[in-house]
C-alpha cells in the first residue's frame, strides 16, 4: 500500500511563504482508482509527484509497503520508480521519430524485447489501438496518442499509476476512454488520477478531494 503522512509543502519566494500542501495524510489501497481533485492551485499535482518521489516534500513522509520513498536516495527511488510506477501526463511527450510501437518500448530492457514486442501490441489491442503500431505520432489523433501513452506506462506491469491530469487536452469521448482503460488497470493494481473533471472520475472508487493544499473528506463512488 501507497501511504503519504502529513505531507507539507512550502514555497518560498523572497519573504513570502505560499503554503501548497499543509498536512495531507491519504492511504492510497491497492486494486483501486483513487480520483485526487480540487481546483488550480489546490495542491493536487504537488501531490502526485510526492508521492511518486518527483518532488520532495517539506515535511512528512511517503511509504511504499511500510519502507520510505521520502528518505530514499535519489538513486534508489529512481529505480524504485522504474520497477514499480508507471506515469500518464496531460500531453503523451511521444517521440515524433519512433511509431506508436516503438514509444511504447521505449526504455525497455533489449534482453526482454521480444517479449515487449508481443505485450505492446496486446496493449495497442487493449486500448483499441489495432493496426496502429506502425503510425508515427503525426499520423494519430489527440486521443490516440494519449492511449499510446497509457500503453507506455503499462508495458512494464507497475503496480502503481500515476496519471497527472490525462485527459485535460482530450475530448469528452477520448477522456471516457483513457480512463476506462485506467479503471480495467486499477482491477489488479493501483491508479491515482489527479483532474479537475468530476465527469472523469465517475467510475473512481474513491475520490479525495484538496481545497487550498487540505485535505476534505473522500467521496466513495457507486459507480464501479
Amino acid at each position: 500500500m501507497l501511504s503519504c503522512n502529513d505531507i507539507c509543502l512550502d514555497y518560498v519566494e523572497a519573504t513570502r511563504v505560499t503554503h501548497a500542501l499543509k498536512g495531507v495524510s491519504l492511504d492510497f489501497s491497492p486494486n483501486k482508482l483513487h480520483g485526487i481533485m480540487g481546483p488550480s492551485g489546490s495542491g493536487k499535482s504537488s501531490l502526485l509527484y510526492i508521492l511518486c518521489g518527483l518532488k520532495s516534500p517539506t515535511a512528512g513522509n511517503v511509504a511504499l509497503d511500510g519502507t520510505s520513498i521520502t528518505n530514499m536516495s535519489d538513486a534508489a527511488c529512481a529505480r524504485l520508480r522504474s520497477q514499480k510506477f508507471g506515469f500518464v501526463f496531460q500531453q503523451p511527450f511521444l517521440l515524433n521519430y519512433l511509431t506508436a510501437l516503438e514509444n511504447i518500448l521505449v526504455g525497455i530492457n533489449p534482453d526482454q524485447l521480444s517479449a515487449s514486442v508481443q505485450k505492446a501490441e496486446s496493449l495497442l489491442s487493449y486500448l483499441g489501438l489495432d493496426g496502429m503500431g506502425d503510425k508515427y505520432p503525426s499520423m494519430l489523433s489527440g486521443g490516440e496518442r494519449q492511449r499510446v501513452a497509457v500503453a507506455r506506462a503499462l508495458i512494464g506491469n507497475p503496480d502503481i499509476v500515476f496519471a497527472d491530469e490525462p485527459t485535460a487536452a482530450l475530448d469528452k469521448d477520448n477522456g471516457y476512454k483513457v480512463m476506462s482503460a485506467l479503471a480495467d488497470w486499477a482491477v489488479d493494481h493501483t491508479v491515482i488520477v489527479v483532474t479537475h473533471d468530476a465527469d472523469m472520475l465517475k467510475g473512481a472508487d474513491v475520490i479525495h478531494h484538496l481545497i487550498g493544499g487540505c485535505l476534505v473528506d473522500d467521496q466513495p463512488s457507486n459507480v464501479r
